[in-house]
């Protein structure tokens, strides 16, 4: 086997490791079989929320531990099927199996990368707003770009985008927007982005040409399932109907439909702009809930409350992500220190690479770094 072979079946073989220690390998192959056992019992639907959630974690544990030996067995096969056109001077056979390994050893990063992805709501689906900063007009159009990175990286996951609200700039792109994002994992992956984002650029607004800095914030939390309850007194809030507009200046609707719900006791605010009142009230409640919720998983946690401690001013203070179009080309996590000069492909939602960086860095036990460095 060519040695740069073998360092990718040892790479494989190291996250195979590091998957079996997330995983807790021995106790899960025995929850497992506990899951099953109970899969069984025949009044087991006797209580169907309770079922369902049963269901839904054993079908979690079965995906986590048969990729895991998917991993090991293509690894195994493979590696065969090299010794064997070594063995028969097959230069074709031996192609096609380093051809899989290079591709097992993509499939294996990121299984090792989603395998970090075990906080409390990380599988859930997510809500992401985006707040233009001070700057006017400049401001409202980095904010439209931000928005259409969130939405184009989402798409490419094959995750589903809604828009839950938004509100259109006075002469060009956006003061605000609101989406929820649905796909598994769909939070673990976003909630790295909460922060302010800067962008330097020459303004397309500005006739003389000139630089100008411009700030956006992104606030990232988990949507609230059926399986979690949030109690919300209906004496700390406030309900608002207003007509809203969307881009352009086009109304969605020519009636006061739109809901902004206030908690009087936090001072969150939520909106909903579709097309029925009673809808809003149901999208704009939801969303209240899940914020409330993830200000208990802040005081809870507080590795996750460093990384979404507050949405603050969008301004120098706060700043995550800084993005550079002249007078050079330049993304670069504040955070990490990651970097790419590629800045269309980033803000045309090339940003897995800055989520992995970032998960990490912030994640609780091991990353690839720490296997390496006990090595």
């Amino acid at each position: 086997m060519r040695a740069e072979v073998q360092n990718t079946v040892t790479e494989i073989e190291k996250s195979v490791d590091l998957l079996k220690q997330r995983l807790n390998w021995e106790t899960a192959e025995f929850r497992l079989e506990e899951f099953n056992a109970r899969v069984e019992d025949p009044n087991l639907w006797d209580d169907a929320e309770a079922a369902q959630k049963l269901m839904r974690e054993r079908q979690l544990l079965v995906d986590a531990i048969d990729g895991v030996k998917q991993l090991e067995t293509e690894l195994s096969d493979n590696i065969e099927l090299i010794e064997l056109g070594e063995m028969e001077e097959d230069d074709e056979v031996i192609a096609e199996a380093e051809a899989a390994i290079a591709a097992l050893a993509i499939t294996a990063a990121e299984k090792e990368l989603e395998a970090l992805l075990d906080g409390e709501a990380d599988s859930n689906d997510t809500f992401l707003e985006i707040n233009s900063g001070a700057g006017g007009t400049e401001s409202c159009d980095w904010a439209s770009m931000l928005a259409r990175m969130y939405v184009r990286w989402a798409e490419k996951r094959g995750y589903t985008v809604e828009l839950q609200s938004m509100t259109s700039g006075e002469e060009a792109g956006i003061k605000s927007a609101a989406y929820k994002i649905s796909g598994h994992n769909a939070y673990g992956w976003l909630k790295s982005e909460s922060g302010v984002h800067r962008l330097v650029r020459i303004s397309p607004f500005d006739s003389a040409a000139k630089r100008h800095t411009s700030f956006s914030s992104v606030w990232v939390y988990p949507v609230v399932d059926d399986n979690i309850e949030i109690e919300v007194n209906p004496a700390d809030i406030r309900i608002d109907t207003y007509r809203s507009s969307g881009a352009g200046g086009q109304h969605v609707n020519t009636t006061d439909s739109a809901v902004r719900i206030t908690h009087i006791p936090t001072g969150i605010v939520v909106t909903s702009s579709e097309k029925s009142q009673h809808q809003n009230r149901d999208i704009a409640m939801k969303a209240l809930k899940s914020r409330l919720y993830q200000q208990e998983l802040d005081r809870r946690n507080a590795a996750i409350n460093e990384a979404h401690e507050s949405k603050g001013d969008a301004g120098w203070g706060n700043q995550i992500r800084s993005y550079v179009l002249q007078p050079y080309q330049m993304v670069k996590d504040l955070r990490t220190n990651h970097e790419t000069s590629d800045t269309k492909g980033v803000l045309d939602g090339d940003l897995d690479g800055f989520m992995a960086a970032t998960l990490a860095l912030n994640v609780s036990g091991k990353s690839r770094a720490d296997a390496q460095a006990e090595d």
